[in-house]
Parts: C-alpha cells; sequence; structure tokens
C-alpha cells in the first residue's frame, strides 16, 4: 500500500471516529426536538404548575356503554382460562414527527364502545377470575380492566414536555371519566406489565395470554417477551391463540346490535348529504384540472363536520378512471358528457361507516347508451337483493347478481360464449367485466368482520342483524379491444347499504337516489340550489 492510501485511510478513520462520537452525544432519533428551546428553570417548573383553575371534561355515559357488558361477557365465555389482550394502537407516523389522525383498532373499539381518537396507547385486558371467586359465583369469567394514562394536565411536568400533555393536545379524560363513558374499571397504564405477568405459564392452573397482535407492536412484543419467560415457547402455538382471538372477535360483529344499526343508519345520511355536496359542486368542477379533488374535498369537509372522519379513501373516477375499483388518486379532470363514478363513506364518531357508490352522467343527463349499461348495473343490483332472503348466504347473493351481468353482456353481444358456459366454473369469461366480489359485511370496517373463516363469511346464513353492501359494476378499461370502442373507457357501479331483517333484507340508502330519472332529478336539484346560494344568483 502507498503512503498516498495509508493516508486517505487514516484521515477516513479519524472521520469516522469524529461521526462515531458525534453520534454517541446525541442519536438521530433524538434530534427531531433540536427546533425547540425549552425553558428548563426551576423557577418556571414551579411557575407552571400555580394557578390553574378546574377543567371539567363533561363526559357522560356513552350511549354504547349499554351494549358493551354482553359483547365482553361473549368474548370471555369463548376463552375462559386466557387473559385477552386488546390494544387500542398507537398513531402511525406520516413523516418524521406527524402523525396521521388517531384512530383506534377495531376490536378494541368493538370491545370498549370508545370511537373518535379516543385513546392512543390504551389496552383493554380481560382477565380470567379464580373460580371460588364472587365474580365467578356470579356466573362472570373474566374481569375487564381498561389500562390507560391519566391526565396529563397542568400538575405534572408532561403537561408542556409530552407529545401526550394537555398544553399540545388539549383537554381529555382521566381514568374516572373513561370509566364514566364506557362502564369499565380503569387503571393506570404503568400497572400494565404486573397485570399481564400475573399467573401467565403453562402448568395447571396457569393462564395463557391472547393478544390482537396487529393492533400495536410494542403490546405485542411485550405479551411475547411474557410468554417466553414464563414457559409459552412455541411461537406457532402462540400465534394460532392470537389468531383464534382476532377471529372471533371479527366474526363476533357479524350480527349487529340495535346501537350499531343506529349508528350504521346515521353514517348512511351523513353520506346522503355529503353527496349532495359534491353534486352542488359539480357544476363549477366541469373541464377543470384535477376536478375530482374538488369533488373529494366537499364529500371529505362534510365527512369531517359531521363525523369523525372519511370511512375509506373516496373514490371519484371520472371518465377512464371509472374503470379502475380502487381510484384514489383523484387527479382527473371531471369532462362534460363523461360518467362520473363516486364511491364514498362517512365514519360516524363511533367509527361505523356507511359504503356508497353512485354513477352519475356529468352533464346531467344519461346518453341512451349510457342509461342501458347503467341499466343493466341496477337490474344486476336488484337480483342480488330479491336473492338476499334471510337464511341464504352471500353465495346465493353472488350468483345471482352474476347471473344478471352474464344475461347483460350477451344480450349486448359482448360476451363470446353462452349464458350458461360462461357462469360454469369451468367458462366465466363474464368476469373480465367484472372481476371483483359484489357483497361485503360492513360495520365499524368498511369490509368488515375481514378476519373470520372463509366458512364463516361466505357460507354462514346471513340473519337477522347483519348488515351488508351489494355493489355490481360494469368496469370496460380504455385499452379492452374485445368490446366495440364506444364501450372502452366506462366504469359504472352502483353500491348500497343492506340490513337483514325478520321480514327480509331492507334499503338502508334507499334515501339516496339511483333509478337514473330520479339521478337525473337529483343531480338538477343540487344544482340549482349551488346556483342559488352563489352572490347575486349567478354560478362562479
Amino acid at each position: 500500500m502507498s503512503a498516498d492510501d495509508e493516508a486517505r485511510k487514516a484521515q477516513a478513520a479519524k472521520r469516522y471516529e469524529a461521526d462515531e462520537e458525534e453520534l454517541t452525544a446525541q442519536a438521530v432519533g433524538e434530534r427531531v426536538t433540536n427546533r425547540t428551546l425549552s425553558p428548563k428553570s426551576e423557577s418556571f417548573k414551579a411557575f407552571m404548575t400555580e394557578g390553574w383553575g378546574e377543567v371539567d371534561p363533561g363526559v357522560e355515559p356513552l350511549e354504547s356503554s349499554k351494549y358493551i357488558p354482553a359483547r365482553l361477557e361473549a368474548l370471555g365465555r369463548r376463552f375462559p382460562d386466557s387473559r385477552i389482550v386488546l390494544p387500542a394502537g398507537q398513531p402511525k407516523a406520516r413523516n418524521n414527527d406527524c402523525d396521521y389522525a388517531f384512530r383506534a383498532d377495531t376490536s378494541f373499539a368493538y370491545y370498549t364502545g370508545l370511537g373518535e381518537d379516543y385513546e392512543a396507547g390504551a389496552v383493554l385486558v380481560l382477565d380470567p377470575v379464580a373460580p371460588d371467586s364472587p365474580e365467578a359465583k356470579a356466573g362472570r369469567t373474566h374481569v375487564a380492566t381498561l389500562y390507560l394514562r391519566p391526565r396529563a394536565d397542568q400538575n405534572t411536568e408532561d403537561y408542556y414536555r409530552s407529545g401526550y400533555g394537555e398544553y399540545w393536545v388539549g383537554a381529555r379524560p382521566g381514568l374516572a371519566e373513561f370509566t364514566t363513558m364506557t362502564g369499565l374499571q380503569t387503571r393506570d397504564i404503568s400497572q400494565l406489565d404486573d397485570a399481564l405477568s400475573k399467573d401467565v405459564g403453562p402448568e395447571n392452573g396457569a393462564v395463557q395470554l391472547r393478544v390482537i397482535r396487529e393492533a400495536d407492536a410494542e403490546v405485542t412484543g411485550e405479551v411475547e417477551r411474557i410468554r417466553e419467560q414464563n414457559g409459552w415457547n412455541d411461537p406457532d402455538r402462540n400465534r394460532a391463540a392470537d389468531d383464534r382471538l382476532h377471529e372471533f372477535a371479527a366474526e363476533a360483529r357479524m350480527v349487529k346490535d340495535e346501537y350499531e344499526v343506529g349508528e350504521i343508519r346515521k353514517a348512511v345520511a351523513a353520506t346522503h348529504r355529503g353527496f349532495d355536496r359534491m353534486l352542488a359542486a359539480l357544476p363549477r368542477a366541469l373541464d377543470k384540472p384535477r376536478s375530482e379533488r374538488i369533488l373529494e374535498g366537499a364529500f371529505n369537509a362534510n365527512a369531517r363536520e359531521e363525523g369523525n372522519d372519511e370511512g375509506y379513501g373516496t373514490i371519484v373516477a371520472s371518465g377512464p378512471h371509472a374503470a379502475t375499483l380502487h381510484w384514489e388518486r383523484n387527479t382527473g379532470s371531471i369532462d362534460s358528457g363523461e360518467l362520473l363514478l363516486i364511491d364514498a363513506g362517512v365514519e360516524v364518531n363511533s367509527l361505523y361507516t356507511a359504503d356508497i357508490t353512485r354513477t352519475f352522467p356529468t352533464n346531467g343527463k344519461f346518453t341512451p347508451f349510457q342509461r342501458r349499461l347503467y341499466e343493466a348495473v341496477l337490474k344486476a343490483q336488484q337480483a342480488g337483493f330479491d336473492a338476499a332472503k334471510p337464511g341464504v348466504t352471500y353465495h346465493h347473493i353472488h350468483d345471482a347478481v352474476m347471473r344478471s351481468i352474464a344475461e347483460s353482456l350477451h344480450e349486448f353481444g359482448i360476451l363470446p360464449v353462452s349464458v350458461e358456459e360462461s357462469l360454469s366454473p369451468e367458462g366465466q369469461q363474464h368476469r373480465r367485466w367484472l372481476a371483483c366480489g359484489v357483497a361485503h359485511h360492513l360495520g365499524l370496517d368498511v369490509h368488515d368482520c375481514a378476519q373470520a373463516r372463509f366458512e364463516s363469511y361466505q357460507e354462514r346464513p346471513i340473519t337477522p342483524g347483519i348488515t351488508f353492501t351489494i355493489e355490481p359494476g360494469l368496469y370496460f378499461k380504455e385499452n379492452d379491444l374485445l368490446v366495440p370502442p364506444e364501450y372502452r373507457g366506462i366504469g359504472i357501479r352502483i353500491e348500497d347499504d343492506v340490513l337483514m331483517t325478520e321480514n327480509g333484507p331492507e334499503w338502508i340508502s334507499k334515501a339516496i337516489p339511483k333509478q337514473p330519472d330520479d339521478v337525473e332529478a337529483w343531480m338538477a336539484e343540487q344544482a340549482s340550489k349551488a346556483e342559488k346560494a352563489q352572490p347575486s344568483g349567478k354560478a362562479q
């Protein structure tokens, strides 16, 4: 090695050592607060605890709290000897130190009744009772405790130093207030580790831990540590135990109680008003760049005003974009004469969501060709609804929709084989233009109960209290050379929310127009209202 090489190597080593010293002085992960010059004097600390009045959180029992005991009882009976751990989850980073708005894990929300942004980092624990305890003699299998942070109010340094301090995020309920809201006993989250560790192990009489693994990686890691320390060392067995819990929690939500149905009705009504606002914005959005986002913004503003948020990414898909099932970029221009597909739902404060799709003629009137395609989809949706009798399965709805779609495609002269051949398992040619599903559970998640077993989802009889969607469509890609040119670049979907009752299915969303004449009248009504609302009565 030459002298120059030796010198370069020595310089590189010095730079490396300097870098190491700098990193040791302050880790990169700790530098995010370097932008802030926080006061640290003892006089400041003392001054910050003086002269504050009381803040009344003003909480009342949540309506959901009346339904929580029955849900917890059913969960406990399914896993009588297990300690059940249901984390709310943590905020998810959007970028750097900016988080997305917190939304609790669905299982946690279902078993606590907490919606909105309550309560990041919280954990619900169902602790199995001793066989000779008063709770066991009363027929209970578990005692439920909600673990969460106490208030970080003006009595603590966390008030102004912590990211969850009330100086930063505002006043929030404390332990007593959460008990009032939920009916659950509460404890400081600092006691969680001891509560999880108690009597864990495979020996006779010791409890097994089960956790919703996906909700909070930190809590799941702690559960795994406790398992390893106490003899539960089979990772496959542990994961299977957790999966059974997640599966049960999903299947428990399939039949909605009275409260849940009421919340979904609220979500549908709010979604209807969101569609009104989009249609009112449509005339001024026509032919403008990125005008899909004008309508998206109108809907999402309504979702935030009336509920917690949008239930899922709003789809505003004009022209060829409508043939993309999940077009959420919404960057296109809405051009006059096209069809406009909008798939949107408001998530209300309880976290229940609607899921509605409508397809509109952008200039307010369907052409004869557009109407023909639209009515084919509408006919298929009605066929699915007619098939949805109490006790049938999703297969019956699916089959009825697919037969109607195949028949329409055959009438159009597009289907290359007979209807029966296409409907056979060996055929399925009609699925080129409807490759997705046409019905799903609806509730706390837009695709609710997703962790259920296939047989529990697709083969379970649809009984009263089950809420679901029916959403057929026709999707003709603009580069589809197997259809005539006039079909290319057209996407149509009609989706409504349905409740199964003792007397058959009910359209929960029946107030949202979908017959073609009613859609045209709805569009004209909203456009007229928007014009009258403009200054001097003129559209701007």
